[in-house]
């Protein structure tokens, strides 16, 4: 790395720094994350576990034991979610003829209520990073773009922090269309949306993606865990390097995740200036 970069990339995460911890003066500075350990090797599949990951996407968030509780995945492991496994069936690889299947979607109770169906935006080829959010909310559902609210405004400055811009990202949803109240989408609202995210993801081949809370992280990885237990790592889909962190409007309302946060985007920028 050239001395102009590094200098560049070094500017940008102070500016990063300040941005996540302007609101929490009481947060120390944070030592550099360990660099991300290397991915796992290939696995063999078997034909049976092809047939589980295909169904996975339209039921990530009911994997439950016989007590009711969500099961958790082994400590330190480094789930690989294989998209090839997903069973897109009659969604195109063209990312336009997507977006016309989206904006004339009715496959969901949710295309009811919306005003305007969210399917994302941004640079169309390789983005340098793919964010995934929840939903859109009433600011979205009224504008048709994602991440225009609060929250919006702060990944906006998130991404400028990481010497982005957001032309160059993609920014988009695990569902399109808004959920009445902006509530968390339910399991069947997910599963029925979710292959729409993955139709995008292979149009797009971002070269990172960023699941943007829960939700997201679920769609992504096909397992049950919260943020907390996702977060902190470089997991992959496919041969795409993910990390999973907070979503922006949670550090709105709890400034304690901003520092997770901050190392969690510490570590995309590493593997960025990395590869």
């Amino acid at each position: 790395m050239d001395e102009t970069l590094a200098r560049h990339v070094m500017e940008a995460a102070e500016a990063l720094r300040r941005l996540l911890d302007c609101e929490a003066p009481e947060v120390p500075s944070l030592p550099r994350p360990p660099p991300p350990p290397p991915p796992p090797p290939p696995a063999t599949v078997t034909r049976q576990e092809a047939v589980a990951a295909r169904q996975r996407p339209a039921a990530f968030a009911a994997a439950r034991d016989a007590s009711g509780t969500s099961r958790g995945s082994p400590v330190g492991s480094i789930p690989q979610f294989a998209p090839a496994f997903v069973d897109l069936g009659d969604l195109p690889e063209d990312l336009e003829a997507l977006r016309a299947m989206v904006a004339s979607c009715t496959r969901c109770p949710l295309h009811a209520t919306r005003h305007l169906p969210v399917f994302g935006e941004g640079r169309t080829a390789s983005p340098t990073v793919m964010f995934v959010g929840e939903g859109p909310g009433a600011d979205e559902d009224r504008t048709g773009l994602p991440f225009v609210g609060a929250a919006g405004q702060l990944l906006d400055k998130m991404i400028a922090a990481m010497g982005l811009a957001r032309e160059e990202c993609f920014i988009g949803n695990v569902v399109k269309c808004r959920p009445p109240g902006n509530a968390t989408p339910t399991p069947d609202q997910a599963g029925t949306c979710v292959p729409y995210l993955h139709a995008q993801i292979r149009a797009l081949r971002p070269r990172f993606l960023v699941a943007l809370g829960a939700t997201a992280a679920h769609a992504l990885t096909g397992i049950p865990d919260g943020v907390a237990r996702q977060r902190g790592r470089v997991q992959r889909y496919g041969d795409i390097p993910l990390v999973v962190t907070y979503h922006p409007a949670a550090l709105l309302r709890n400034a304690e995740y901003k520092r997770p946060t901050w190392a969690d985007l510490q570590l995309v920028m590493a593997r960025l200036r990395s590869g």
